[in-house]
């Protein structure tokens, strides 16, 4: 019997990243603010988050045209309770990683960066 390797979902990808030391949740959202898919200890909130999402987008593609720097790929919020990372994934998803202040951002951003490509095709 052949047996093949199951191809990763996009629901496999949020629960490895929300599963990540410092990463609080990981949310799917559309680009009129719902939640395709999450996971993490927000999950009570993913709906509230990702609503804001969209706006956000939009205020940095607005900012983006005026210094003229492209489209937005990613952005990093940074509060006084942690971090909020938005990748934009296409024309019509986002991806909403929320991070405990003391979790390694930089590594985390490298791995998002490096497999943005990847994370797409999910889709």
């Amino acid at each position: 019997m052949i047996q093949t390797a199951r191809m990763p979902t996009i629901r496999d990808l949020v629960s490895v990243l929300a599963n990540r030391p410092g990463v609080e949740a990981a949310i799917l959202v559309s680009r009129d603010g719902l939640v395709i898919d999450g996971a993490g200890a927000e999950a009570g909130g993913l709906d509230a988050a990702a609503a804001y999402v969209p706006g956000l987008i939009a205020a940095s593609e607005d900012l983006s045209s005026t210094i003229a720097r492209g489209h937005l790929v990613s952005e990093i919020l940074e509060f006084e309770r942690g971090f909020a990372i938005v990748s934009n994934l296409g024309p019509d998803v986002a991806l909403l990683v929320l991070v405990r202040p003391a979790a390694d951002l930089g590594s985390l951003v490298g791995e998002l960066r490096r497999h943005r490509t990847h994370i797409a095709t999910l889709l």
